[in-house]
């Protein structure tokens, strides 16, 4: 059976970037070739989303890298779903695991944020991994389940939700998991969902691999069966993100 999930790629753009270096790296996106088959979504700075989305060609989504877990009020520092919306983008992207290790955030946290986006009508690339020593202890499932379950338990509508697998310990690093390492857990991952949402949300749900993807390696890693795309980090920034788009070419 052909694989019924269009194939994703989200670039997050980190705290990277002015208004020159993002408006030449916009202007070759809108000018390449991008396999229409692809859904592309750029995850801008807070400062720079309604710069990116007045910019980007409108068939490449524009997302938030995070958000608080409420509409409005005293919280200094942070924007809402509703103000994201309101600046044109339609993603945000939560639980990173920069967001998870070095702000801190917490399950609990990152699961009440998915479900606010959510209500708010807001795509979720919602971020799961494990660190080295995890890995190393052999956790990986136990600690993606885990951060998974806390998430499930407030989705209720999993169609705007993209779930991505970032082994902490490949992010920056220039360590990739194999191709083999990434499909055994992503293949789990939707077991879990088969298991404990449903087979339906199983099959359907878009489960995407981060960790120092590049134009080198991203066309085995998209062969797998169970990955179905990228969130890609330092190389979105770069003239490769082009090549990591079109990887099922």
């Amino acid at each position: 059976m052909a694989n019924p999930r269009r194939f994703f790629v989200g670039g997050n753009w980190k705290m990277n970037g002015n208004k020159k270096e993002l408006g030449d790296l916009i202007t070759s996106l809108n000018g390449a070739a991008l396999d229409p088959k692809t859904e592309v979504v750029c995850g801008a700075p807070a400062i720079y989303i309604q710069y990116a989305r007045e910019m980007l060609d409108p068939k490449i989504g524009v997302s938030a890298q995070n958000c608080y877990k409420v509409a409005k009020g005293a919280f200094t520092g942070e924007i809402s779903p509703a103000m994201i919306k309101d600046c044109g983008a339609n993603w945000v992207i939560l639980g990173h695991s920069e967001r998870r290790h070095v702000f801190g955030e917490s399950d609990e946290l990152i699961s009440q944020k998915v479900e606010h986006a959510l209500s708010e009508n807001l795509g979720v690339i919602a971020c799961i991994g494990e660190k080295l020593d995890e890995r190393e202890a052999g956790i990986t499932e136990q600690v993606v389940f885990q951060q998974t379950k806390a998430i499930a338990a407030r989705v209720k509508d999993w169609k705007p939700v993209v779930l991505a697998y970032e082994p902490v310990w490949a992010i920056g690093t220039g360590k990739t998991a194999t191709p083999q390492q990434a499909q055994e857990v992503h293949h789990t991952l939707r077991d879990w969902v088969k298991k404990n949402v449903s087979e339906d949300v199983a099959n359907s749900l878009r489960i995407i691999y981060g960790g120092s993807v590049t134009g080198a390696n991203c066309k085995e890693l998209a062969s797998q069966p169970d990955v179905d795309g990228f969130l890609v980090g330092g190389a979105s920034l770069k003239p490769e993100f082009i090549n990591i788009i079109n990887a099922r070419q």
